[in-house]
């Protein structure tokens, strides 16, 4: 398959970009046999005790396109990327700079829903970032009450029911972010904090409740994902621009 050299060459990323890479997770059966190749042994050792072949395939995709991606910017094998774990399991780069002492790290976020995946990168900043796949979930308005703030409660109750349902899960998106990007994970009190949700309002960071100062400290945008799905950022700090980008096995 050739996409191993052409996906090997180096990635230039301005230091004032964030990249988010748009992934599609339903390859051949050949190219989920090369792009399995790359993956360490314990990420071999998952994958295999997915229990639906669907699950599995759509890992091993994710994970070693992954590989690639940052391999790209790090001017590495993706074989030789590593990886370790935050607290809340979030991952960073065992070895984040092309070379010792060469500047800021490269961090990265990614996420994953049905058939489609994003993976975002950067240098240096906190990042998050989430995608969900639209779709009817039982008792909405009761995971609203649970999870959401009262004012975005208050908002998802203006709209009708058409929109309420994309609403939902761009609140979702956002708010999934914004705890990736912080590295709080589910310890966090999801409805601690407020994000915009109503169609064709700007994504961003209303409310901290426990720290005023904290919506200042980041930035939200909306990520484009395709029909079907909705997409979210969060960037430490306000001098970076959006890349959208797509990945082609």
């Amino acid at each position: 398959m050739s996409s191993g050299a052409r996906n090997a060459e180096p990635q230039a990323l301005p230091a004032d970009e964030v990249h988010v890479w748009r992934v599609e997770l339903e390859p051949s059966a050949d190219e989920v046999a090369e792009l399995a190749r790359t993956l360490a042994e314990e990420e071999r050792e998952r994958a295999a005790r997915f229990h639906f072949a669907r699950d599995r395939r759509r890992y091993v995709v994710a994970r070693a396109t992954l590989r690639r991606i940052l391999a790209g910017y790090l001017d590495a094998d993706p074989s030789e990327v590593a990886f370790t774990y935050a607290a809340a399991g979030k991952p960073e780069l065992a070895r984040p700079s092309a070379a010792p002492g060469a500047g800021p790290a490269l961090r990265f976020n990614v996420s994953h829903a049905h058939e489609r995946a994003l993976v975002a990168v950067n240098w240096g900043r906190r990042i998050g970032v989430d995608i969900e796949w639209i779709r009817s979930i039982e008792d909405r308005e009761g995971v609203a009450r649970r999870f959401f703030s009262e004012g975005e409660r208050f908002d998802l109750e203006t709209l009708g029911e058409a929109e309420r349902g994309v609403a939902f899960f761009t609140c979702w998106t956002r708010k999934e972010a914004y705890l990736k990007a912080t590295g709080a994970g589910v310890t966090a009190a999801l409805d601690g904090f407020r994000v915009s949700l109503l169609p064709g309002e700007p994504a961003r960071l209303l409310e901290t409740r426990d720290d005023p100062d904290e919506r200042d400290r980041w930035t939200l945008a909306e990520v484009p994902c395709g029909e079907g799905y909705v997409g979210a950022l969060a960037v430490e700090g306000r001098d970076w621009r959006l890349v959208p980008r797509t990945w082609t096995l």
